[in-house]
């Protein structure tokens, strides 16, 4: 059996990055590359369905091997695309065995440091072996350490008949990071009564609460004359997006908020004093919150263009994903099956709500109820991301404990 973390340090050396400014799905084709590797290891594994269908989906089946009737189909997804919030190009990871609680130096040429000060999750696992970034890419455990741990449980499953099971469901999904995973998921060809992502973090959480989400996309028109011409001429676009910015609540902002606060976070802001672009993501898990945080970004934008007339700020605003704890609470049994689980391989289970989103967010509202469970990673999307190993072996416990309870129900 090839262990989880010879397929972790397989899959991230290819390169699935997204691009959010992309018209193609999937949005990059070296996610194709990720996606061909999957379907050969499943077929070379036994699943002769698995296939790559023109979107890019990964698609797979575990025949149950129960006697009983009427045991529900399970799925087990995970995304193949890593943020193009950092380079997922060149990945060389790092083992810190045995982590002495200090601070890790992850590039001494450039003088990256992680300290336990600044990054505290790294204090849960001192003693344990840990596999960090080389501090000049992110690590690929959003969400390939999921990937990996699906199928290092397949594999198990396989070598170990005596554990009965029903039929489980595999998927692999490309551009979750993007917000457009699911986008031509076909839930019914899918065939799972329900599903579980693999995509969460901290080792023993399981989430059915996700954000709302929004996305807002602001061009502001600015008016350009020579700086020296410029008195009561000039518009300069980019203090104009300053200045909305300011009118937004500070304290809402990511780096102040954390469990159920919501937040206004500004990612991406550019152009010139003739024209500027902003882009905002808007989040809340209260659905009431969540429209007032939009209500508050739109009047921002209209104050402005009555401040300056002639409609200086255009706004996009588009809905992205709803809360999934909407579709997952009317059917407890799929939590109480992952909390029993996590609890069946000795973890105490973290029921904490998702400071995101999975395509189980999406997937929920498209009539298949997908919790998240936990690959043991954190600090996703940058050069401190970390990932301890057991947690991954964790990981593939849990499934195989998620299969074995379902065909007991």
């Amino acid at each position: 059996m090839q262990s989880v973390i010879e397929r972790f340090l397989r899959y991230i050396k290819i390169d699935t990055e997204s691009d959010r400014k992309s018209d193609t799905f999937p949005s990059t084709l070296k996610q194709l590359n990720l996606a061909k590797l999957l379907e050969k290891e499943l077929k070379e594994l036994g699943l002769e369905d698995a296939t790559v269908d023109k979107y890019g989906y990964v698609t797979a089946t575990l025949p149950g091997n129960t006697d009983k009737d009427n045991v529900p189909v399970v799925g087990f997804l995970a995304h193949m695309d890593t943020s193009p919030d950092l380079s997922g190009e060149n990945i060389n990871p790092q083992f810190i065995e045995n982590y002495d609680g200090v601070t890790i130096v992850l590039n001494a040429e450039k003088d990256i440091r992680m300290s336990p000060e600044e990054f505290t999750d790294l204090n849960k696992y001192v003693g344990k072996t840990l596999i960090t970034t080389d501090g000049t890419t992110l690590l690929g455990a959003d969400d390939k350490a999921g990937v990996a741990e699906i199928m290092a449980a397949v594999e198990y499953l396989l070598e170990h008949p005596e554990i009965k099971h029903g039929t489980i469901k595999i998927g692999f999904t490309p551009d979750e990071e993007v917000g457009s995973g699911v986008d031509h998921f076909d839930v019914e060809r899918f065939g799972a009564d329900f599903a579980y992502t693999v995509d969460g973090g901290e080792v023993g959480e399981v989430q059915y609460e996700n954000f709302n989400a929004a996305g807002a996309e602001l061009t502001i028109h600015g008016r350009n004359v020579h700086p020296g011409k410029a008195k009561l001429k000039m518009r300069n676009a980019l203090l104009i997006g300053m200045e909305l910015n300011e009118l937004l609540p500070v304290f809402e902002r990511p780096e102040f908020t954390e469990k159920y606060e919501g937040f206004y976070h500004l990612f991406q802001f550019g152009g010139t004093v003739e024209e500027a672009t902003m882009t905002y993501i808007i989040r809340d898990h209260d659905r009431e919150k969540f429209e007032e945080k939009k209500r508050l970004i739109q009047k921002a934008a209209d104050f402005i263009n009555e401040k300056y007339g002639d409609n200086i700020i255009d706004l996009e605003l588009e809905d992205q994903y709803y809360n999934m704890r909407e579709q997952v609470e009317p059917h407890p049994e799929i939590m109480k099956i992952a909390v029993q689980a996590i609890k069946t391989v000795g973890l105490p289970p973290k029921i904490d709500p998702v400071r995101g989103g999975t395509d189980g967010s999406r997937l929920s509202y498209m009539g298949l109820p997908t919790p998240n469970i936990f690959t043991g990673g954190h600090y996703a999307h940058g050069k401190y991301e970390f990932i301890p190993p057991f947690a991954m072996e964790k990981a593939v416990e849990t499934l195989v404990a998620i299969a074995e309870l379902v065909a007991k129900k």
